[in-house]
């Protein structure tokens, strides 16, 4: 008999390190990690930009207690940036920054993505949201991943929040993932027959020299090559606490759809990346304002009625998780406009991109208090 996943969450935030007057990037202080260190130890880590620090909670094991730790350790991360003279900004994207200013953190595993991967290493200059759904059994994790594919673009579009790129509009509403793509093994994962099928591919990556460890796979979602969790990387890091809550809830619900169905030998049908990758490009390019397609039908159909589509499929777990409440904040992102359309609002009413700066650093900080 399969073991029952967990369903306990982990989240890991990718925000912005800023100077207070100019708002461009700047590498962070040593000062700011020792001091983080002493008081989120092992949640904060170095990323391969110095402008770009990464804060993750501990194991959680419901959605309340996820956002207790996001808010604790958003509030700990701003308290210590102002210490430092240093501001912290969550957008996928700066919006003018231009990532040849910004140095490179030292380490054997930056120092040799750079090597390998070269200028498209060195322009990696991106923000994420990683969400982890705790599912201990490798083989439940595989058919659970090959069918939570799907819903990616869905929650995708609510996440967008890059729409500048070294000081223009892009025209997408996410290009955070145009600049991922650039990398190896990012993007859509195809569907894998078994775990042992996936256990060969990543062998087989290995034994050729393409990667030393899987944690050189960074597709939108993957079994995690360290932790017994199955890791959603597609979103942009939301500004507010509340989006990134959203995300987490919906992500969580719709492993444990997919569990219960597969748990009472059903499914749900699967697509090939290709097909996926349709949506998921639309949802980077108009966010929740996109028409997406409906496979089953066959046809396209915009964005909210897709949404409640999700919301419907996943609203016999929500109340079990005790989750309903962020799940269907959803529709206020929908209703209220994304981190995306944030910006570019700033951006058309001032013509300032300092000024959209300025937003990002105004919701970031404002959703500590949410």
């Amino acid at each position: 008999m399969r073991t029952a996943p967990t369903l306990t969450l982990g989240i890991e935030e990718e925000f912005q390190v800023l100077d207070p007057d100019t708002l461009q990037l700047r590498s962070h202080l040593q000062a700011f990690f020792e001091q983080g260190h002493l008081l989120l130890a092992e949640k904060m880590k170095k990323e391969l930009h110095q402008s770009v620090v990464e804060i993750g909670t501990g194991v959680c094991k419901d959605i309340a207690e996820a956002r207790r730790d996001v808010m604790q350790t958003r509030r700990v991360v701003y308290d210590l940036a102002a210490r430092n003279g240093l501001l912290v900004a969550a957008a996928g994207t700066h919006p003018f920054s231009h990532w040849a200013d910004v140095a490179i953190t030292s380490s054997p595993r930056y120092d040799q993505i750079i090597s390998d991967l070269q200028v498209v290493a060195r322009a990696n200059l991106i923000f994420g949201l990683h969400v982890h759904v705790g599912v201990e059994d490798r083989e439940v994790a595989i058919q659970i991943m090959n069918a939570a594919r799907y819903f990616l673009p869905h929650v995708y579009a609510l996440s967008v929040n890059s729409p500048f790129w070294l000081g223009r509009e892009t025209g997408w509403k996410s290009y955070r993932s145009k600049i991922f793509d650039k990398f190896p093994r990012t993007g859509m994962p195809d569907y894998f027959s078994s775990w042992s099928e996936f256990d060969n591919h990543v062998k087989l990556l290995i034994k050729t020299n393409c990667i030393d460890t899987a944690t050189k796979i960074w597709w939108d979602v993957r079994p995690h090559p360290l932790y017994p969790t199955l890791e959603f990387r597609i979103c942009d890091i939301p500004m507010r606490v509340n989006e990134t809550i959203c995300f987490a809830a919906i992500f969580q619900a719709i492993v444990a759809k997919l569990y219960k169905l597969y748990s009472q030998n059903l499914g749900f049908r699967l697509y090939r990346r290709s097909l996926i990758n349709e949506n998921k490009w639309r949802a980077a390019r108009w966010g929740t304002e996109a028409k997406l397609i409906d496979f089953g039908r066959q046809e396209e159909l915009p964005y909210p009625f897709l949404l409640e589509e999700l919301l419907a499929f996943i609203d016999d777990v929500v109340d079990e998780l005790g989750s309903r409440k962020e799940v269907e904040y959803a529709r206020t992102i929908v209703r209220e406009g994304t981190g995306a359309d944030r910006q570019l609002k700033v951006w058309r009413e001032t013509g300032d991109l300092k000024k959209v700066a300025e937003c990002i650093v105004y919701h970031t900080q404002m959703g500590i208090g949410d």
